[in-house]
């Protein structure tokens, strides 16, 4: 009997104790109409401060190329900002070539939609890139950045980067890579998820 009023006080205890509320899920950034999109609608500039700021894990299967190894490469991204208009990135990663570790400063000029990107990678690369930013009243936004030449292994390289950022969770990139001058080919199209706690 005893146990019995032990535990009932104890599930009082646990009742009277405030309920946290569930975060709410992010979401996608064009407004609720409360009916179908028209070729007349404006597209709602892009918020960068509600979208990345966050941590991100992707996946990235990468073809053999100056850079490394054919394989996998997986991490995390986390954004920071104290502004909503630079962005502090820092990307750990781990691939068939070893660990690495990537820090970018992102900057978002939402008047003129342009993004601009400075990389500095452990590995010895330090490039700069910058492009623009559009999307569809569907909600989807894209960002497209071309890249200043590197050298890395004593070749001359330069990425683009098409990224798709398709809902409040998930970015998927398409990377190109250009050596000693010649052609843009596929260098993956890793996919970005974040941590809708984070």
């Amino acid at each position: 009997m005893k146990s019995i009023v032990v535990a009932m006080f104890a599930a009082l205890a646990l009742q009277s104790q405030p309920q946290q509320p569930p975060k709410p899920m992010p979401r996608g950034q064009m407004p609720d109409l409360g009916r179908p999109t028209k070729p007349g609608d404006d597209l709602p500039a892009f918020s960068a401060n509600d979208y990345f700021p966050g941590k991100w894990t992707f996946e990235w299967d990468v073809p053999d190329s100056v850079l490394g190894e054919a394989g996998r490469i997986a991490g995390t991204t986390v954004y920071k900002s104290s502004d909503g208009k630079t962005f502090d990135v820092t990307t750990d990663a781990k691939g068939p070539s070893g660990a690495f570790t990537m820090h970018e400063t992102l900057a978002y000029d939402k008047e003129k939609k342009t993004v601009s990107r400075q990389v500095t990678d452990s590995r010895g690369i330090s490039y700069s890139q910058s492009g623009t930013i559009g999307g569809d009243l569907g909600g989807y936004y894209n960002i497209y950045l071309e890249g200043t030449p590197f050298t890395f292994n004593g070749h001359t390289l330069r990425l683009k980067h098409a990224m798709r950022l398709l809902s409040p969770l998930n970015y998927k990139t398409s990377v190109t890579m250009s050596v000693d001058g010649g052609p843009f080919r596929n260098f993956g199209n890793p996919w970005w998820r974040k941590d809708p706690t984070s």
